[in-house]
């Protein structure tokens, strides 16, 4: 049932694949849509400058493209540019009814100066300029009626007219040519035009081109192909593509630097022609043209094409080592394995098998009957092609395919050692062994013992078998000598397992390829060592496959993200030489784990893709190109309004408030295959390079302050740019990290320092103050209340003084009395001595003493407030200051206690006092 739904699928395979398919081998193209240049379709002129940028005269303006971005300026005054040159510094560019140029400022962008007004004769109404060339200094306009001459040097300028429209202006070997419509071709001699040619051919075509040959001058018309012009004799071009030139409608055409020409047309595309005039290829819609209309054709620097067409603009590397044959259709598939076999190429597909004679433009590809399914490789044995498949094993020849065996996924073959017309083959469940009789080849034996998958194999001299599994790991088999089974099956537990690994043979050494590098079998050791030089073609950081192809020159190959390297041999030295060919893997689109190359002839190789396949010249690759990286612009990024543009020629000083700085920068360099990447170091705060990437744009936001220094450098496939942009700035400190700032900022510290000095000191003067007041009153108190002790202990002294002279006075006064009632008695000695004692003065002074201690500065008070009283006055306030009464005062006072209420009466008339004022009162309140 299997095999007839297999029938089945070959015949409808059969029925819908082509049996042919043509096939050019084209260079790149790169393809710019408006979208991705931000303008119009239309793109009429295109130019270079110095630096490699690239300018277009597009219908909205005048593009610029400096390798990395498209930047679009407007129209001068909103009409179509229709033509574009550059000179030096200056794009001069020509549009309706104005032209001038257009130069570079400080910040890196273009500014339009206009030279109508230069002239004395305003322009003609409704005038387009469609060409600019040059004439030594001068500058030549050209419109449909007339040329106007521009010295920029001198200033000096003129105009030449023309009653017909001219067609073209072209400067030959720095002779003015001009094409008149109706009238012929002029030259101009001595400042005057001179007609050269008025053939009736060229007036009645319009002339798109002339060329100079070494016999004079080739002309190329519109509809009526080449013409020579030699000893004023005019020739039809005797060129193999003539008469398929006039069939084409040309629009433009150029001479390439190696004398080649390129021939823009309306409806064509674009025809390659070799110098002799032979069409090498045509690019048009159908095979990578973006659009079929050519309005210009331009060469640049590096030799790579640059087509304006009527819907984009295109980028042709014609003098690429690639060449790309595009299957987008998908008619042929994805390509496993190739071939050249006996002067045919083989092409293995995920559709089949299919062949061309090789290196030829004009045969198409064929399918091989039969071989409708997978193909996984193609192998050269002994002048026989054999096709391993997914439904078996085929011998091919030519255009057919003969079936070996049936058994279904054949990976691949090996030649079996010492055994001639004997191969191993490698299956989905082992391996085969294959073997030739009577002429025919057919299967001898499945080998037993062994039934994994076997993708990638090798034979050693030794009867052994390495099979490297994608998910299971390394094995070694040994087989008996018949090659029938295995003696013994050994998996290599040491050995990484990566899905994308692989092993195969190189200089009679195993390797094993996987994604931390390759691993080589040393036999002393019996295990696998790590290859420190091999290791560099498979590294982690670029791995995509470990997949390894040896070709049929001996070169070693491998496969990751960024390049495909090859390893050869040192002729001299006889060690491995490591190359690298930067075709990136987004570019190239192979099937990962399943890379294929082969070698094609001399230095040129077809490696397999997803839609196609590239062939490649090594011997192309070294050449010394040198690329600048450029600085295109500096902005400093504001947020409320447009960023502001920077001096890209000098160093920068910014403000804290702009620390937010985009760089502008780019290689301008146009080969497809040549990836352009950069990487930069910020010396003052990232002091190691960066990663490398693609964006050609650069921001830093929120920059400290302090001093910078940018360092940016250019990757060019494997290639560092001839430069490296260094650019120093510098970020201001903020207003409130100033110098005024940092000023006031020490000056408010240091007067709130002392302002705090003072507030504490203040503090604890007060709070010492207090301390000191609560000591004081401490002692004070202390001292009062010892002072309170003193008057009371001279309270004491006081009062007992005063109860003593009381009671001595009392004592004296009863013995005067006694003393008197005896009259018998001569007393009167006695009595005179009593008297002195009751007016003693010395008790008064001892009470006065003893008064003031208790009393201080009473009695001198007293005094000063009255100074009328008498000494018994005051003794008489004492007594009453001390509170006593009549009673007590009177043995005191040695008189009667009415004549103690009588000296009251006395005190208070001296003392002023009212009547209703009590005396002691008085006294105690004074």
């Amino acid at each position: 049932m299997k095999s007839i739904i297999h029938i089945g699928l070959c015949f409808l395979l059969l029925f819908f694949v082509p049996n042919s398919l043509l096939v050019q081998e084209l260079p790149p193209i790169q393809k710019f849509t408006p979208t991705d240049y931000d303008g119009e379709n239309q793109n009429w002129m295109i130019s270079q400058a110095p630096n490699k940028f690239i300018y277009v005269a597009n219908n909205e303006g005048l593009l610029e493209y400096n390798g990395a971005k498209w930047t679009m300026y407007p129209s001068p005054n909103n009409t179509i540019i229709r033509a574009v040159n550059v000179v030096g510094n200056r794009i001069y560019t020509g549009c309706y009814m104005e032209f001038g140029f257009w130069e570079r400022d400080v910040f890196g962008k273009l500014q339009y100066q206009s030279l109508v007004s230069k002239f004395k004769e305003t322009m003609i109404e409704d005038e387009h300029i469609w060409n600019i060339i040059t004439y030594d200094e001068w500058v030549l306009f050209q419109s449909f009626n007339r040329i106007y001459f521009y010295n920029p040097v001198t200033g000096a300028n003129s105009i030449m007219n023309s009653k017909n429209g001219i067609s073209r202006v072209f400067n030959i070997q720095n002779v003015i040519y001009y094409h008149v419509t109706n009238e012929g071709i002029y030259k101009i001699v001595a400042g005057k035009p001179k007609l050269i040619l008025d053939d009736q051919l060229f007036k009645n075509d319009k002339v798109v081109n002339i060329f100079s040959i070494e016999e004079g001058l080739l002309i190329q018309t519109r509809g009526a192909g080449f013409y020579t012009l030699i000893n004023n004799k005019v020739s039809e071009w005797d060129a193999p593509a003539q008469q398929s030139i006039k069939k084409m409608n040309v629009f433009n055409s150029i001479q390439l630097k190696d004398k080649s020409f390129i021939i823009g047309t309306i409806k064509n595309g674009i025809v390659y022609l070799s110098k002799t005039g032979r069409i090498e290829y045509e690019l048009n819609r159908s095979n990578g043209l973006s659009n079929n209309t050519a309005l210009c054709v331009f060469e640049d620097r590096d030799e790579n094409l640059w087509v304006g067409l009527d819907n984009g603009i295109n980028c042709i590397n014609i003098k690429s080592p690639i060449r790309v044959f595009n299957d987008d259709e998908g008619k042929i598939g994805t390509i496993y394995a190739s071939a050249i076999f006996n002067g045919i190429l083989y092409l293995g597909t995920n559709q089949g098998l299919f062949y061309k004679k090789a290196f030829s433009q004009e045969d198409p590809f064929k399918f091989v009957a039969g071989t409708s399914g997978q193909v996984w490789s193609l192998f050269q044995y002994n002048n026989e092609l054999f096709c391993g498949h997914h439904s078996g094993t085929f011998i091919i020849k030519k255009d057919q395919a003969i079936l070996v065996t049936s058994i279904p996924g054949t990976w691949g073959f090996k030649p079996i050692p010492n055994k001639e017309n004997m191969l191993l083959e490698g299956n989905y469940n082992g391996l085969n062994v294959l073997a030739k009789e009577n002429g025919n080849w057919k299967l001898k034996s499945k080998i037993e013992g062994f039934n994994n998958s076997a993708r990638y194999f090798e034979i050693t001299n030794h009867n052994e078998v390495w099979v490297s599994h994608g998910y299971k790991g390394v094995f070694r088999l040994k087989i008996d000598e018949n090659f029938t089974k295995t003696k013994n099956v050994f998996i290599d537990s040491a050995v990484p397992i990566d899905k994308n690994s692989s092993l195969i043979k190189y200089k009679d050494r195993i390797l094993y390829a996987y994604k931390d590098g390759v691993l080589a079998f040393d036999a002393t050791k019996k295990s696998f060592v790590k290859d420190s030089t091999l290791s560099t073609i498979v590294t982690q950081s670029e791995y995509a496959s470990g997949k390894l192809v040896v070709d049929d020159t001996q070169k070693l190959w491998a496969f990751s993200n960024d390049n495909i390297s090859y390893v050869d041999v040192n002729d001299l030295t006889n060690e491995l030489k490591i190359n690298k060919v930067a075709i990136p893997y987004p570019l190239r689109k192979g099937q990962i784990g399943y890379e294929n190359i082969s070698h094609l002839k001399n230095n040129n190789y077809l490696i397999g893709i997803t839609d196609g396949y590239l062939t490649l010249d090594i011997s192309q690759l070294n050449k010394n190109e040198s690329y600048q990286l450029i600085l295109n612009s500096i902005e400093l990024n504001t947020v409320e309004t447009d960023n502001i543009a920077v001096d890209i020629n000098s160093s920068g000083v910014f403000e804290y408030e702009n620390n937010s700085i985009t760089f502008n920068y780019s290689v301008p360099v146009y080969n497809k295959y040549n990836v352009v990447q950069y990487q930069y170091k910020l010396n003052g705060r990232y002091n190691q390079w960066s990663e490398w990437n693609s964006k050609s744009e650069l921001i830093f936001e929120n920059l400290p302050f302090g001093d910078y220094n940018l360092n940016i450098r250019a990757k060019i496939g494997n290639k560092l740019s001839s430069n490296v942009i260094s650019y120093n700035f510098k970020i201001n400190r903020p207003w409130f990290l100033s110098n005024t700032a940092i000023l006031l900022y020490l000056v408010s510290i240091f007067g709130f320092s002392l302002f705090m000095h003072k507030t504490y000191k203040k503090y604890y003067k007060k709070l010492h103050a207090h301390k000191q007041l609560e000591n004081e009153q401490l002692i004070t108190s202390i001292k009062n209340e010892k002072l309170n002790q003193d008057i009371e202990s001279k309270n004491r002294e006081l009062a007992i003084s005063t109860m003593s002279i009381i009671k001595k006075n009392e004592v004296l006064n009863s013995i005067k009395k006694e003393l008197k009632k005896n009259k018998h008695t001569d007393n009167m000695a006695a009595l005179k001595l009593i008297d002195n004692n009751l007016n003693d003065s010395k008790d008064w002074s001892f009470f006065e003493q003893a008064f003031n201690n208790a009393d201080k500065d009473f009695l001198d008070k007293i005094k000063q407030s009255h100074p009328d009283l008498t000494p018994n006055d005051l003794r008489f306030c004492a007594y009453l200051r001390l509170n006593l009464s009549s009673k007590e005062m009177a043995p005191l006072l040695n008189i009667s206690i009415k004549s103690v209420e009588t000296k009251r009466y006395r005190l208070r008339k001296k003392l002023g006092l009212e009547h209703d004022s009590g005396l002691v009162n008085y006294i105690l309140n004074f």
